[in-house]
């Protein structure tokens, strides 16, 4: 284990030296997320007229939330893995003892620890602009929204990068993940907080690994009710269960790699 930690270590801070050369780039990244900024002020416009749970100053925060926890989930590995199936460049990593996966994983948190300067003058611009938003998480909502991130990193990490791995079957995996996004776009809490949502149909959604993405710790850093310990569950059956399908994937994937002469 510590040899493993020892390798996360090297590949973390070269392709964090990657990162900071990109770092104009990730300014741009960051740009590209801000429906969530967008969407922020149409639903504090339906607060003000509207009948709903949320008044202006919680879907302010929530959807503020939602930017920042977006930002430090983001993935994109369907698209790197992809790539590197169609051109064999996987069969450079497959030499080395080390499963390929950690390079990707090595470098999003790269990418994200270099996002981190630049979100923090994002903050500081929208509370000196919107100043009435502000608020300080308690302790316990920091912690619940802490372990929030990490796990909805890993699950659509895992998500994401087992559907990366039907790119050994058919060269547009990444078709999967966009047809995906089309449910998570509606039921992962980005364009509404699931409290605007039918309660009967909030309930069915909740089972799903949808939410799990951003409401979940979007919710608990604005300090709004969520079953925390029930979410952790659902979060671990979910990754139990794309794990197995993952590994199973993983190794039929590579005889079909093998067979196509990489």
């Amino acid at each position: 284990m510590s040899r493993l930690f020892a390798k996360l270590r090297v590949l973390l801070s070269v392709y964090f030296a990657q990162m900071v050369e990109f770092r104009a780039e990730i300014f741009f990244w960051i740009l590209s997320g801000s429906l969530p900024l967008i969407l922020m002020g149409v639903w504090i416009k339906a607060a003000a007229s509207g009948d709903f749970s949320l008044d202006s100053l919680q879907f302010a925060r929530y959807f503020f939330a939602v930017f920042l926890v977006r930002q430090l989930t983001a993935i994109w590995v369907v698209w790197e893995f992809e790539r590197e199936v169609l051109e064999g460049t996987l069969s450079f990593r497959l030499l080395q003892p080390l499963d390929p996966v950690w390079h990707h994983v090595a470098r999003h948190w790269a990418e994200k620890l270099t996002r981190l300067p630049i979100l923090v003058v994002f903050t500081g611009l929208f509370f000196a602009l919107y100043p009435q938003a502000f608020w300080l998480p308690k302790p316990l909502h920091l912690l619940q929204a802490i372990v929030g991130i990490i796990c909805s990193f890993g699950l659509y990490f895992l998500i994401q990068y087992t559907f990366a791995l039907c790119a050994f079957w058919t060269e547009r995996a990444s078709a999967l993940q966009d047809l995906w996004f089309l449910f998570y776009i509606f039921l992962s809490g980005i364009v509404a907080p699931l409290e605007t949502f039918p309660e009967s149909v909030r309930q069915i959604v909740l089972l799903t690994p949808f939410p799990y993405g951003v409401y979940f710790p979007a919710a608990a850093l604005v300090g709004l009710p969520l079953p925390f310990f029930k979410s952790l569950l659902i979060i671990g059956l979910w990754g139990s269960i794309l794990m197995v399908v993952n590994r199973w994937l993983w190794r039929q994937g590579l005889k079909q790699y093998s067979g196509m002469g990489a």
